[in-house]
């Protein structure tokens, strides 16, 4: 146990309020920014959903392995947050500098590496789930376009991070703003040959995510170099070993669970694939509809890790933990709110998406299933950030090992072996979600998050 005791319970609500108003402070501007991502999602799967179910089945295979390729530049934002949340708590906004422009380096080498792979082996990274010919061509073609846009990708992470971890979350929101309606107007334009563009159908949807994520990165950068950002430019010697070696120490665990979330993911997803396209085509619109409940994790996930580091750095532990705590419990009763609106609406918004009835049914299904699992995903969401935020990123990967590779796949695979329905093969998500919640909270109440990252200290300014 911890040695505050009960002040790192998590029952313990009697926080002040500055805290909670801190906390919404840093959390509704990810919050709406994530939120517009999942309406300007939703609004692609609509129209790639016009398509029919393997149009969907392949946006959801592509998007799905090239987030799996895209697992180290994860990991470099994640060491940015920390490092750079780490350095704004100790009033070292040089520190913070330097990092931002090192992580920028490293992410944008890494992007190049990674480009030439992805298009030369999309099509056998798309045969592995053993869909039909059609639909594995389309989605091999969809990472080919996405895998261009890698530098653009990469330079809205690291940037973003390095604001948010400041505490500047509004500028990102902004850039999302810009980046989502480039991309609704992309989408609509590219798919189906309007606006004097092109038709391009699958690929046009790939194209109009790149694009957009470029438009954002030139601002982005625009802003930066002409120091209109909160977190400038670092100077010369930014690039150091010393830096590099924080980022890796930081970082490699993050990239080891964000490889194997993905890996779990395109695991479970073969699995489902083997139900036929309807219920694979139905997890994408499902996870998509309920995106909308889980933006908000995501971003208290951000704002417990920003307090979490910028408390640590300013070596107020308890103030940490008490933010961490709150971020929490604000997540899991705003998840489950939504989440019951969602549920109550399924059918409703699922019709709307597609026409396919059987898609449909699946789709309600998987809705019900996943929104008992939001107070859990709160949990999940919010700890993980509150731990990576401090540094501990280990064990965030080892939640994930347990959760998502024992329990979810291995439930599904043994439901399947059993020859069960795809219901149970949904179910297995509950499993996940039950595990890695009580492993987190068992681990932010013992402490030892708070003195992670004294090994690997900031340099001098």
């Amino acid at each position: 146990m911890s040695s505050e005791g009960p002040k790192d319970s998590f029952p313990d609500s009697q926080e002040p309020a500055p805290i909670q108003l801190k906390i919404w402070e840093l959390a509704w501007p990810s919050i709406l920014g994530n939120l517009l991502f999942s309406i300007i999602g939703i609004i692609s799967i609509k129209i790639v959903g016009s398509l029919g179910s393997e149009a969907v089945a392949a946006v959801t295979t592509g998007h799905r392995l090239f987030f799996a390729i895209q697992a180290v530049l994860m990991a470099i934002s994640t060491g940015t947050t920390a490092m750079v949340a780490r350095a704004w708590g100790a009033a070292n906004a040089h520190e913070a500098a330097q990092v931002t422009s090192a992580s920028l380096w490293v992410g944008n080498l890494v992007a190049l590496a990674l480009t030439l792979p992805c298009i030369v082996f999309a099509r056998s990274i798309a045969g592995v789930f053993g869909l039909n010919e059609a639909t594995t061509e389309l989605a091999a073609s969809f990472i080919q376009v996405l895998a261009v846009f890698n530098v653009s990708f990469a330079v809205n992470m690291v940037l973003g991070a390095a604001l948010r971890a400041a505490g500047d979350v509004r500028t990102p929101l902004l850039i999302g703003v810009l980046m989502n309606v480039v991309n609704v107007v992309l989408v609509y334009g590219l798919v189906f040959g309007n606006l004097g563009l092109p038709e391009m159908g699958t690929d046009g949807a790939a194209l109009a995510s790149g694009l957009s994520f470029t438009v954002a990165a030139f601002v982005l950068l625009a802003l930066w170099y002409g120091k209109r950002l909160k977190v400038r430019a670092g100077g010369a010697g930014s690039l150091t070993w010393h830096r590099i070696k924080q980022l890796y120490h930081i970082g490699y665990p993050a990239a080891v669970e964000q490889f194997i979330f993905q890996l779990g993911f395109v695991g479970f997803l073969w699995i489902v694939a083997h139900y036929g396209t309807e219920p694979y085509a139905a997890y994408g619109i499902g996870v998509q509809i309920l995106s909308l409940s889980f933006v908000v994790g995501f971003g208290f996930s951000i704002a417990g890790a920003t307090l979490v580091g910028q408390h640590l750095g300013a070596q107020q532990p308890e103030a940490a933990a008490h933010q961490g705590w709150r971020a929490t419990r604000l997540a899991i009763g705003s998840m489950m709110s939504l989440s019951i609106v969602i549920m109550f609406f399924a059918r409703e918004i699922s019709s709307y998406l597609i026409a396919d009835p059987l898609v449909i049914h699946y789709t309600v299904i998987f809705i019900y299933i996943l929104g008992f699992a939001q107070p859990l995903m709160g949990i999940e969401f919010t700890l993980s950030g509150c731990l990576r935020g401090a540094g501990d990123t280990r064990y965030p990967l080892l939640a994930t090992m347990v959760g998502l590779i024992g329990v979810r796949v291995g439930l599904a695979a043994l439901f399947a072996a059993l020859e069960l329905s795809v219901t149970w093969i949904f179910a297995a998500l509950l499993g996940d979600y039950l595990i890695k919640a009580a492993m987190l909270t068992h681990r932010f109440r013992s402490g030892r998050w708070k003195n992670k990252m004294k090994r690997y200290e900031l340099s001098p300014a």
